[in-house]
């Protein structure tokens, strides 16, 4: 069954545009609300249009203050609302588990009880933490690493226990997320290479380059999470791997990718490094066999095409880009020396 009306929390990161375009385009009568802080809704990349100028509603606030008659009406609820990586989870250790596990399953709970049907969480590949041998199925053991992983993790196995026959679950363990968006984010793996490939002609791999990490595009994750809205068939509860087996790969494999799209980018690798505890490989097996009409559509070269051209068409430069906007720590940290938001990352 399509729903009618659905709740977006987190809209306006990195992957909200990708997912409001997809369920724009897959459901043009459903209601589409937007819940969102803004901590980065300034932080627009070459977009020609506001993304939430899609929404029906755009509603802003504290995930850990969402008021439950918003809820009221909605039937299918989108969890992307997080602390969304490492640094910013070390950082703000206990933020990250207040906003991504707490306030998430308060959430759930609200949406349970206001009887919306199926609901959508946003975790992650990094629970299976450090995985030598062979490619990490739902069923093997976890080991999340850091509070981020810790948070996606906790929520997991909160919200098995909240399923029921009329209130399905789904937990989409996505890997490492890449590609161009309305609101780019440079602290992730690819884009990063790429912007520093423009900004610098070179790419400075700071491990072996063995280390493995499955990618997927934020179009595709909005294809998963689409899949996810609807499913019908399978239990009220599932956490599943959203990605396909292709889709594994090794850094400097990577760098030599983006190399091939812009020739003459020059590759150092750190032969000294210590060993990366983020190696992992994913197995997708079960999601290419439930989501066959959902698979990952956008390769790899696709990925680093789009994020070249969109660079290029923003005038991209900044070889100093790690200290920059575009990466999401250094947003969170202007905005608390700016007097914005306070050390818990509450709007004052």
């Amino acid at each position: 069954m399509k729903p009618k009306s659905i709740l977006i929390t987190g809209n306006m990161g990195y992957v909200g545009p990708s997912v409001v375009r997809q369920l724009k385009s897959a459901y043009p009568e459903a209601k589409i609300i937007g819940f969102d802080i803004g901590y980065f809704a300034h932080c627009l990349t070459g977009a020609s249009l506001l993304p939430e100028s899609l929404l029906d509603q755009q509603v802003f606030g504290d995930i850990r203050k969402l008021p439950a008659d918003l809820l009221q009406g909605v039937d299918a609820v989108i969890s992307l609302a997080a602390i969304s990586n490492d640094p910013m989870g070390k950082a703000f250790e206990q933020v990250t588990m207040d906003i991504n596990y707490a306030s998430n399953i308060a959430l759930a709970e609200k949406a349970r009880e206001a009887g919306v049907s199926h609901f959508v969480f946003a975790s992650s590949c990094s629970v299976y933490g450090f995985a030598e041998s062979g490619a990490r199925k739902e069923e093997d053991s976890l080991n999340p690493l850091t509070a981020y992983a810790r948070s996606k993790h906790d929520s997991e196995l909160a919200l098995a226990d909240l399923a029921t026959d009329n209130f399905r679950v789904t937990c989409l363990r996505f890997p490492t997320a890449c590609g161009m968006s309305d609101r780019l984010r440079l602290d992730l793996v690819l884009n990063d290479f790429v912007a520093s490939a423009v900004a610098t002609g070179s790419i400075e791999i700071l491990s072996d380059g063995t280390p493995w990490r499955p990618l997927i595009d934020t179009k595709d994750m909005a294809l998963a999470i689409d899949w996810a809205l609807q499913r019908q068939n399978e239990a009220n509860f599932i956490a599943i791997n959203a990605g396909h087996d292709v889709c594994n790969y090794q850094i400097l494999d990577l760098a030599k990718a983006v190399q091939k799209h812009i020739p003459g980018t020059e590759i150092s690798v750190n032969e000294d490094a210590a060993p990366d505890k983020r190696s992992y490989r994913v197995d997708f097996s079960l999601y290419q066999e439930l989501a066959a009409d959902y698979l990952p559509r956008c390769t790899l070269a696709q990925s680093i095409a789009e994020l070249h051209a969109g660079l290029v068409a923003m005038d991209f430069a900044e070889a100093g880009f790690r200290d920059s906007p575009h990466m999401r720590l250094r947003v969170l940290g202007n905005h608390i020396e700016a007097g914005r938001i306070d050390g818990d990352l509450t709007l004052i």
